[in-house]
Formats: C-alpha cells, structure tokens, sequence
C-alpha cells in the first residue's frame, strides 16, 4: 500500500495545508480548480492553524481546545482530499505540479522486473519407491517460504546416472510450476533400483526470464538391482 501523502503529525499538516493553499490561491485554474475553492481552503487551513495555535499553547491548552483543533483537522483533511481527487484527475496538471503541492506522482511506467538473480535451492524431501518429493526455496533466504519476489515460477529438471551433465539440454525437463513445496517427480519402471537421480531448477519471472541454475543434488532409487517387469508387478 502506497503511503498517504496527508501528513500523520498535527505540525506537518499544518505546513503540508499552508504549502497545498497557497499553490492552488496563486494559479486554481491550471489544477482544475476555481478561485472560490481556493478561497474555501484558505478559510479551512486558516481556522485549522488558529485551533492549532491554541491546542498547543500552554496557558490555552486544554479539552475544548484540543477537540476543535481535531474537528478542524478533520474538516480539513476531508477538503484537500477532495480536491486532491480532481487535481489527480485533470489531465493538464503535470507531475511537477503534484509534486509541488505534495501529491503522490503515481507511475505509469513502472520498471520491467528483471529476471531473477540467484539460482533455487532443491531439497529432496523423502524418497518412496520411484516417488522423489522434491522442495524448492529462495537460497538467499533460506527461512523464506515461497518463491522470491519477482518470481513467477521455476523451471524442474531431472537426470538419471552417476554424474550430471554441464548442459540442461542433456536433462529431463519435468515441467514448470508456480508451487515450491510438495513436488513429486515419478520415475518409470526403466530406472533401476539403487539407481542415481538428480535434480536442478532455475527461477523465471513472469516475462519467462531465467535466472542461473542451481546446483545439482542427487539421491538414491531404492532397491538394489533391477528387478524384471514380472517380479515389480508380482
């Protein structure tokens, strides 16, 4: 959520109320505005100050004071946001101008997310039969669930043997996937027992940018040999 350009603190109103005034009492039309609304707002910060003054001084101080230094607030307060909202949706008025009276400068070009900077690291969760389950988490912060910001998703892949191989082109592409936890991979009858599987994965962005992969991890098929097609469905 965007901060509120309203100040919180009672002072910082009353300098945020006296700027926004006298830019919109020098040039109203130019915002949208007219120069009996500029005349309302001045009235409305002008009564705001004096409640303030009061509200603050020691020797004037008090519970009736301080309640009408928070109606004027609140008369206040309300007004700019009023006109706030019409300055904001003329579209003469530049951003220049909103940054002058204090308004949010909202920006319609935000920056392109870039594709991700680091690689997943890929935890083999349990091994059960040909079942592997396989975890994903942001390496940099190892504590953090989910996929990092500006992830939109990773990349899986898998690869059967004693040693990996450099390129990913030589692995198994197991798919894509927006989750990062409880991802099952299920080898064929093919793969024996007591064979070697590895996995790697990359991050990309919701532009399909890849980040780097990460680095291999590998686990163990249980069983020894591989047993005949008869034997498996005996």
């Amino acid at each position: 959520m965007a901060a509120d350009y309203i100040p919180t603190t009672d002072a910082g109103l009353l300098a945020f109320g006296g700027n926004f005034s006298t830019i919109i009492t020098a040039s109203p039309l130019p915002l949208g505005l007219t120069a009996p609304i500029a005349v309302i707002l001045a009235g409305k910060q002008a009564a705001y100050a004096a409640a303030y003054t009061l509200a603050v001084d020691p020797a004037t101080r008090g519970g009736a004071s301080i309640l009408a230094k928070e109606i004027a607030r609140t008369d206040l307060v309300k007004y700019i946001r009023l006109l706030a909202r019409t300055i904001q949706g003329t579209m003469t008025v530049t951003d220049a101008q909103r940054y002058a009276l204090g308004l949010t400068v909202r920006d319609i070009s935000p920056s392109p997310i870039p594709a991700p900077s680091s690689a997943p690291d890929v935890d083999i969760v349990s091994v059960a039969g040909r079942t592997v389950k396989i975890r994903l988490h942001d390496s940099t912060s190892p504590t953090r669930r989910g996929r990092p910001p500006g992830v939109a998703g990773a990349s899986l892949f898998s690869f059967v043997g004693t040693t990996p191989p450099a390129s990913l082109s030589a692995w198994h592409f197991e798919g894509n996937t927006t989750r990062t936890n409880k991802l099952e991979v299920l080898f064929d009858a093919g793969v024996p027992g007591g064979a070697t599987v590895w996995f790697a994965a990359f991050w990309f962005n919701a532009r399909t940018q890849a980040g780097p992969t990460s680095t291999p991890v590998s686990g163990n098929i249980p069983g020894g040999l591989s047993a005949s097609p008869e034997a498996e469905a005996a």
